[in-house]
Formats: C-alpha cells, sequence, structure tokens
C-alpha cells in the first residue's frame, strides 16, 4: 500500500540546520503533517534546538534533537542512524545547513574556500549519502542552495555561490542514481529570504539591505522561512512522486523581472 503524508503521515525527516530559521520552519511544518523530525543543531550555532524541539511540540509534532557537525563525516552518520534508533526508520533528509562568510577574493585563503565548501557542499553530500545508506523503500531528498549561485553571482562571496552552484550539479546527479530504488532529489534555490543569516549585515545584507532589496521583488516583499519550508514539504510528499532533479526556486518572481 502507498504510503500517504497528510494527515496520517509517520514517515521521518532527519534536517541539518534545524536551530532557526528555515530549517526551524520546516521541523514545524513537518509538525503540522504528522512527518516526525529529527532536528539537527551545530553546538557553535548561537540559535537553541531546543526552541525548534518546543515549536514542533506545540504544533503536535514529535521530534528529536541531535548535534550534528556536517564538516565531520562520522558525525553526519551517526545523525542519520540516530533516526532509526528514535523512529526506526527514515524517509527524507532535508540538507540545510549552511554557513555564510563575506571575503573578497584578494581575501579568500585556501583554507576559507575549504571550509566553506566543507559545509555548504561536502555537506550536503554528507547527509544525503548517510540518509541514502538507511533508506529502506522510497524516500526524498532535498538540498537547500541559493539564489546566489544557484542564478546569480555574488560579489565578494565566490566560495559561497560556488558551493550553492554545486549543490544542483550533485542533486541532478543522485537523482539519475538513485532513482532505481525509488528516492527522489531535488534542490530548493531560496531567493532573498528573511532568517538570521541574511540578517547579518557582515556577512550578508543586514536588515536595511534586506528592506532596500524587496523594491526590486515583483512580490513587493523579502520571503519568510515558511515560504521555503512549504516548497521543500511539498517536494518531499506524495503530490511530488513524479518530480526528482529539479531545482525549484522560490523567490517571489525575482529572477524573471525584466531589468529595468
Amino acid at each position: 500500500m502507498a504510503r500517504t503524508d497528510h494527515p496520517t503521515d509517520r514517515r521521518v525527516a532527519v534536517i541539518t540546520g534545524a536551530a532557526s530559521g528555515i530549517g526551524r520552519a520546516l521541523a514545524v511544518e513537518y509538525a503540522r503533517r504528522g512527518v516526525r523530525t529529527v532536528i539537527g543543531g551545530y553546538p557553535g550555532d548561537p540559535h537553541d534546538p531546543a526552541e525548534t524541539e518546543r515549536l514542533v511540540k506545540a504544533a503536535g509534532g514529535e521530534c528529536t534533537r541531535y548535534d550534528v557537525d556536517v564538516r565531520d563525516p562520522a558525525q553526519v552518520e551517526a545523525f542519520a542512524e540516530h533516526a532509526l534508533t528514535a523512529f526506526g526508520r527514515l524517509d527524507i533528509a532535508v540538507a540545510n545547513a549552511g554557513v555564510l562568510r563575506r571575503a573578497p577574493l584578494d581575501r579568500l585563503t585556501d583554507d576559507a574556500w575549504d571550509d566553506m565548501l566543507s559545509v555548504d557542499l561536502t555537506g550536503v553530500l554528507r547527509t544525503l549519502r548517510s540518509a541514502a545508506r538507511r533508506m529502506d523503500g522510497p524516500g526524498a531528498m532535498v538540498a537547500v542552495s541559493s539564489i546566489a549561485g544557484g542564478v546569480y553571482g555574488w560579489d565578494d562571496h565566490a566560495h559561497y555561490a560556488a558551493a550553492k552552484a554545486g549543490v544542483l550539479g550533485l542533486c541532478r546527479s543522485l537523482a539519475v542514481e538513485l532513482a532505481p530504488r525509488g528516492i527522489r532529489v531535488n534542490s530548493v534555490v531560496p531567493g532573498l529570504i528573511e532568517t538570521p543569516q541574511s540578517s547579518d549585515p557582515v556577512n550578508s545584507l543586514g536588515p536595511e539591505g534586506l528592506s532596500r532589496a524587496a523594491g526590486g521583488i515583483p512580490w513587493g516583499r523579502v520571503g519568510r522561512p515558511g515560504e521555503i519550508a512549504s516548497a521543500i514539504a511539498y517536494l518531499t510528499s506524495g503530490g511530488a512522486s513524479y518530480i526528482t532533479g529539479q531545482s525549484l526556486v522560490v523567490d517571489g518572481g525575482l529572477t524573471v523581472r525584466m531589468p529595468a
């Protein structure tokens, strides 16, 4: 019998970077849909995954927290294994963990480049690989890319954009490789979304930059984390059963507006 995803869904999802922003919103969205979650949080993150857990439970969901640094393959394997320990199955993997650092080319060291890719690209590989090893039957995976790299270039962020562009090719290739097992792999390309990361005025746009950028978005505002979470939830649902290898841009129309 085919599995359903709402309202009687009992699938299990792992989410990296779930202490705040898109990851937190997704955990809550899954709670509303009946999907049980393993909330992955980086111990050095100033945001508390316990707050995500509180919100999930307030929404009637079931979850467990687990510390994971996606730069460490052993930790990522243990993170995926925790889904089996806690819930006995693993059906969905969402690679959302990411870092954002400003670095002009003349100050972009090899170490800074390697650390960025280890989180934002290789960390995605580790997350999806560890989940695939533990999926018994049909499954769904989504990796979070960015409009920077996924669509546009971004000055002073070459390493970030390169990693996010690489996520698209990684997901397309895994979609082909894992299709015979019934595992779908897609990516989401968020536009300008109001998150703790984008609100950082040092490494990203900051609140004032986001406010100015809103004027160039046809929808008239920047996006909210929950709007990206809804897109991910759809791509990992039964309603998207014939969608794989795709990159869904969620940007309020930013990338389709004709330049003035």
